[in-house]
């Protein structure tokens, strides 16, 4: 028999993050998240998502031990912007039993149903910048700390439940950083500088944190992203915590904006792969000497890998070839950096516009996520 217990102190939830390290130790594509930024997510009182979601997490067990986990979430902004009533499932990984998956999700039916949603969606997170998507295609792969690794019995468990079925796929491409830039994006670059004005700006960190440039960046990530599926815009505690996590530690060198004139149309965030490194950490933890692997890192890019995390384009200025100007310096960056390879963020399947940008680099899908629905 399937035990379902709700998590209720802060013990139990330590133990509904550590379940992941535990089912995935000796993994060698898995990467282990930060266990400090998994608590800084799931704690009501870190995460300012909490000011537009509820949660409940659940702990499945069977003779004793813990077989599972599940996040329930219900994010109000994204249903009204979108016109649903969702319960969305997230952190959801088990043991290879379909007797333990199916309480799970049942358990966030359940909570979904008596709080009025008529619909279960997932994996999802909070917002957009959590985790998204069941690992489908590429298990062969080393992961990231930005998206889910997981078995391949997960999906042959979602084909097997009645009812559920595919509502979106993400894909994520392995380029490898040219030697020389590319002609096309050369020119293009020179084109685009001459005919609409449009220039490169490299940040100060006093421009990000005391001039508000920091702000303007997720400003433009609202505008940008407003259409993608499943977004939320983000509201002033959620970028403040965004700009606190990312733009206060970021590499100032591999953060391109886009400028007309004064108004910033477009900006890139990339961050060396931080995927080895927090393999050799004791479960995503800094101490005793997480710490350390970390920092080589951050401080002197001991990857040959850069994650890029987030691009994003005003609409009026894509046809520009304001992509192409991001680009064009970012490639100078890594090629400085001894990049040999960037990975990207999860890109939805049908934004042929996103994808079609790969098509001058010598590039290849490697993973492939997906979403499912079940009307409840």
């Amino acid at each position: 028999m399937i035990k379902i217990k709700r998590v209720e102190t802060k013990r139990e939830l330590k133990q509904f993050i550590q379940f992941y390290y535990d089912l995935y130790r000796n993994n060698d594509c898995a990467v282990p998240y930060l266990f400090s930024d998994e608590m800084a997510t799931l704690r009501r009182d870190k995460n300012p998502s909490f000011e537009c979601c509820e949660a409940e997490y659940f702990m499945a067990f069977k003779d004793g031990q813990m077989v599972g986990r599940v996040a329930a979430i219900i994010n109000r902004r994204a249903n009204e912007r979108w016109n649903r009533k969702a319960v969305r499932f997230g952190w959801f990984d088990f043991i290879d039993d379909p007797e333990v998956s199916t309480a799970l999700l049942k358990s966030v039916e359940d909570w979904g149903k008596a709080r009025g949603m008529n619909e279960i969606a997932g994996p999802l997170g909070f917002i957009d910048t959590d985790r998204e998507g069941m690992l489908i295609e590429g298990f062969d792969q080393l992961s990231t700390m930005y998206i889910n690794y997981n078995a391949p019995y997960y999906s042959q468990h979602m084909e097997q439940i009645p009812g559920f079925q595919k509502d979106n796929d993400y894909v994520e491409c392995k380029v490898k950083v040219p030697e020389v830039v590319p002609e096309k994006f050369a020119k293009l670059t020179e084109m685009v500088r001459k005919r609409y004005g449009l220039s490169v700006h490299k940040f100060t960190r006093h421009e990000l944190i005391q001039e508000g440039y920091g702000q303007k960046v997720f400003d433009l990530l609202n505008a940008t992203y407003k259409d993608l599926y499943g977004f939320s815009q983000l509201s002033q505690k959620q970028i403040d915590k965004l700009v606190n996590d990312y733009i206060k530690i970021a590499d100032l060198n591999l953060v391109t904006a886009i400028m007309d004139g004064d108004k910033m149309v477009g900006f890139g965030i990339t961050f060396p792969s931080f995927s080895e490194a927090l393999r050799k950490t004791n479960d995503g933890r800094f101490l005793p000497f997480g710490w350390w692997h970390l920092l080589k890192i951050l401080k002197w890019h001991k990857t040959d890998t850069v994650d890029l995390l987030l691009i994003g384009v005003l609409p009026e200025y894509r046809n520009k070839g304001a992509n192409a100007l991001i680009f064009d310096d970012l490639i100078r960056q890594f090629q400085a950096y001894n990049f040999k390879w960037a990975i990207t963020g999860p890109q939805m399947e049908s934004n042929e516009g996103v994808l079609s940008q790969w098509q001058y680099l010598d590039s290849t899908i490697i993973r492939r996520h997906r979403c499912y629905k079940k009307e409840l």
